[in-house]
């Protein structure tokens, strides 16, 4: 085995490792010393492939970020013109996919708003932008970031461990999340017009004759 591949699979490695100290343990035991336990590769190593925790948590980040971005990438190709909507059920199956996932999608982002918040820059522009792709293709924006609010909601709880909806009730509100049919805007109820009611010193002139 040549050395760069060597090297790469230290690394890919040592990140499986953090992924698991922060799923199984929390971000705040995220160490270099753990990291070498859970990947059995020396400290030297993993110093040699990231010399901070930041760098280690900046490239959990960016593997995740590339993760769902190809997830979504496929989904849009795959469900075409089938939706008004493509953008937001794009990433409302990216969510869901993210709490199906061995390690659930956003335990880098938990680890960073733990260690470093500004980590998450790049996690805002890009949600910023899809916000954006969302607001333009939907017929009724507000409903349409409702949706996308409540799969956030879904997948962060879940995450938190705040969340006491089962995996079988969380799946079904994703199903209920994506399917169009259950959010077309209701039609504006027709209000009728009330009976104009006289005047009181028309009606009073009335009982006088």
């Amino acid at each position: 085995m040549d050395n760069p591949t060597r090297s790469e699979r230290s690394r890919q490695a040592a990140l499986q490792a953090a992924l698991t100290i922060i799923s199984r343990d929390g971000p705040g035991q995220l160490t270099f010393d753990a990291i070498a336990r859970e990947s059995g590769i020396s400290k030297g190593g993993l110093m040699h492939q990231f010399r901070t925790k930041t760098e280690v948590l900046k490239a959990l980040l960016e593997h995740d970020i590339e993760r769902f971005q190809s997830f979504s990438k496929n989904y849009l190709a795959k469900i075409g013109e089938t939706t008004s909507e493509p953008n937001l059920a794009a990433e409302i199956a990216t969510m869901r996919e993210a709490t199906r996932s061995p390690q659930p999608g956003g335990v880098a982002v938990l680890a960073a708003l733990v260690e470093d918040p500004t980590l998450l820059s790049s996690t805002l522009e890009a949600s910023t932008v899809k916000v954006k792709h969302i607001k333009a293709e939907a017929a009724d924006p507000d409903l349409a970031l409702l949706r996308w609010a409540a799969a956030r909601g879904l997948v962060f709880t879940a995450l938190l461990g705040l969340c006491p909806l089962s995996e079988r009730e969380r799946g079904r509100l994703f199903d209920r999340l994506l399917d169009d049919s259950q959010w077309a805007s209701s039609p504006d109820l027709k209000k009728k017009p009330r009976a104009a009611r006289a005047p009181r010193s028309a009606k009073k002139d009335d009982k006088d004759r």
